[in-house]
């Protein structure tokens, strides 16, 4: 095979140390020659002797698998120095029964050396502290809810039916109720007068609902998961501020995303910390689309066509496309609307919303290529991009009927 690389390096890294391999021309005719190969710690010093080592061998070229998190550090202490390629490790499985460390960075090296890797896409160092941020935001909103979830069954452990008259156990009404029942509060009629909004209505209601069986021990669990709460409601807004200030540079990228329907301010966030804003890394949106694997799955074999999943993409992607597709399904006189409903008459609901994921995940490739905001193709797109195939579908249906007729185009 060609060499298209003359000094590269694999790169095994693991927790403790990272294993290095320099693949190098060598005197005899243009073949390799001698390939080094070095230990290092993977603490700063280890790093930076190690950044050193390759650059004083002349490597312009490195390559590592994504194990975890352990490729983190070791990539951002070689970025600017040389270019680097961060590999799936399903891609470069070694020959087996052959397996070391050694082995396993000169195979890397040498995959490298022919041209042999695909890199994984790695977003500039903005783009990743933005998504560290969104990340965490996420984890901790999905923390609030558990601790909400849990106030809920406590309320019903102690036969508290505040539940099923107020909406929101965590609005006004419902935490002023919360509140003063861990204060001690038992008289129905004094609970109840704490209703606001429209809230006031019910509250006959809550005056029934509120009665139980609570006892200090369930106060205490109360007031334990209600602060926190408040505990992680505050740090959620610290992280609202930050990202804010992260997202400063790309305002004009968060305002192509807000175009969309169904995207908000946190959905838009989240899918430019996932995907950046520059889609150079990616050809076309098929790639972007196959990236994240909301595209279909292929299993074909002898002619037989079975099932395939899409396969397990960016699961934070997945999720912010999940919440933005559903609202783009209820947005009354919307393309994605109509999308949804054509693939679930045929699909079923699951792959009908998969769909719509697809196609926002196209529109999003499209806008930021060009720069333009999102043009939505309306409800009756299916109805009126291609009259001719409606025509000829719907007079197949005439006459699979017995009905022949004639077709006259109107003057209109």
């Amino acid at each position: 095979m060609d060499v298209l690389i003359e000094r590269c390096a694999g790169l095994d890294v693991h927790k403790k140390t990272v294993v290095a391999c320099i693949r190098r021309p060598g005197t005899d005719g243009g073949k390799h020659g001698r390939n080094p190969v070095r230990t290092f710690q993977t603490t700063m010093t280890g790093l930076k002797a190690l950044r050193e080592w390759l650059g004083a061998n002349g490597v312009t070229h490195a390559a590592m698998e994504s194990t975890g998190v352990y490729w983190c550090p070791v990539y951002a202490v070689l970025e600017g120095r040389f270019e680097l390629l961060l590999a799936n490790a399903r891609h470069v499985k070694h020959v087996p029964g052959r397996k070391t460390d050694v082995k396993d960075s000169e195979w890397l090296a040498r995959l490298l050396e022919h041209g042999l890797l695909k890199g994984s896409f790695v977003p500039p160092r903005a783009i990743r502290d933005l998504r560290d941020l969104t990340r965490l935001r996420k984890a901790l909103t999905r923390d609030r809810s558990r601790q909400i979830a849990r106030v809920a069954k406590i309320l019903e452990l102690a036969n508290v039916k505040l539940g099923s008259v107020v909406t929101d156990i965590m609005g006004v009404t419902g935490r002023a109720i919360l509140e003063a029942m861990v204060r001690g509060e038992e008289d129905p009629e004094v609970l109840a007068g704490l209703a606001r909004g429209s809230l006031v209505r019910k509250r006959m209601e809550l005056a029934e609902a509120v009665p139980g069986l609570i006892r200090d021990h369930h106060r205490f669990l109360l007031r334990s998961h209600l602060d926190t709460i408040d505990y992680l409601s505050q740090r959620i807004e610290d992280l609202d501020q930050r990202i804010e200030e992260a997202t400063r540079p790309f305002a004009a990228a968060l305002a192509l995303l807000e175009s969309i329907p169904g995207v908000a301010t946190r959905s838009a966030e989240a899918m430019l910390a996932e995907t950046g804003d520059d889609m150079s890394k990616f050809p076309t949106a098929g790639h972007l689309a196959s990236w994240a694997r909301v595209c279909p799955g292929n299993h074909e074999s002898a002619g037989k066509r079975r099932s395939a999943s899409t396969g397990k993409g960016n699961g934070w992607l997945r999720a912010a496309l999940s919440q933005v597709a559903w609202a783009a399904v209820r947005t009354k006189d919307s393309y994605y609307r109509a999308l949804y409903h054509r693939h679930k008459a045929r699909g079923g609901p699951k792959k009908a919303i998969v769909a719509v994921q697809h196609a926002i995940l196209v529109a999003v490739w499209h806008m930021f290529s060009n720069g333009v905001l999102h043009e939505d193709l309306g409800p009756d797109h299916f109805r009126t991009h291609d009259r001719e195939r409606q025509m000829r579908r719907l007079l197949g249906r005439l006459r699979k009927l017995g009905v022949d007729v004639e077709v006259q185009a109107s003057a209109a």
